[in-house]
């Protein structure tokens, strides 16, 4: 009935891996925990999924460089490398175990992602490097993208560190929009339903924004359940 895959202490706390049936679903659920923090779950995987679809949508670049900031079970990821104009991709995490697990094929979409000669998985604080001149790509320092997605905390509010917050003020979006080119997409994922609040203050950086609603049915508590990926979009 369950399973620890792996558990390892880290900067950040106790980070583990199990793996659990589920009567309700009927099926066998993968979950990542930090601390008592659940940071992902396989039992709810369409906004996930939404980010990256939704956000490649908006990107008219033919041959498109994207940048994920969160690899968690790798569900963003796998559908960024779906889309056959991606051209590069980099995913960036703080956690070393977790880019372990999909390297080492500890998780069921880590070899695809791992090995796809488009991607590479990089170890680093997402917020640093956005916040940096020198960007996401150790190799190309300054090299702008065409879309960057986030999915590292709950929400703009619901953070899993303290320190994560200015990322979400003006100056910190700002920050990451100077790694985009002209038009380029910037999207983000969000636990909770859509806010008015925090949809202005992307229109206040970016060219256009707005928050779609992803609903999907939760089935541990047999009704709708609703997410937000925010997307906007550079002049």
């Amino acid at each position: 009935m369950f399973k620890e895959l792996d558990y390892r202490e880290t900067p950040l706390g106790e980070l583990s891996l199990r793996q659990r049936y589920d009567p309700k679903l009927d099926d066998t659920v993968l979950e990542i925990k930090l601390g008592e923090e659940f940071l992902m779950s396989s039992a709810f995987t369409a906004s996930e999924v939404a980010l990256a679809r939704l956000a490649l949508v908006d990107v008219a670049a033919p041959e498109a460089d994207v940048v994920i900031g969160g690899l968690g079970l790798g569900y963003t990821a796998a559908a960024a490398l779906d889309d056959a104009k991606v051209a590069s991709l980099i995913v960036v995490d703080a956690l070393a175990a977790v880019i372990d697990w999909h390297r080492e094929g500890v998780l069921p979409l880590g070899p695809r992602i791992a090995r796809d000669p488009r991607c590479r998985l990089v170890e680093g604080d997402f917020f640093a490097l956005a916040a940096s001149p020198d960007g996401f790509d150790p190799d190309r320092p300054g090299r702008m993208f065409d879309c960057i997605l986030v999915d590292i905390d709950h929400s703009p509010e619901a953070l899993l560190a303290p320190g994560n917050a200015s990322f979400y003020t003006d100056e910190g979006l700002a920050g990451v929009a100077c790694h985009l080119k002209p038009g380029g997409v910037f999207g983000l994922w969000s636990n909770d339903a859509p806010d008015d609040a925090f949809t202005a203050r992307l229109a206040r950086v970016f060219a256009t924004a707005r928050g779609e609603a992803v609903t999907f049915h939760n089935p541990l508590q047999d009704r709708p359940f609703t997410q937000t990926v925010y997307l906007a979009q550079k002049g």
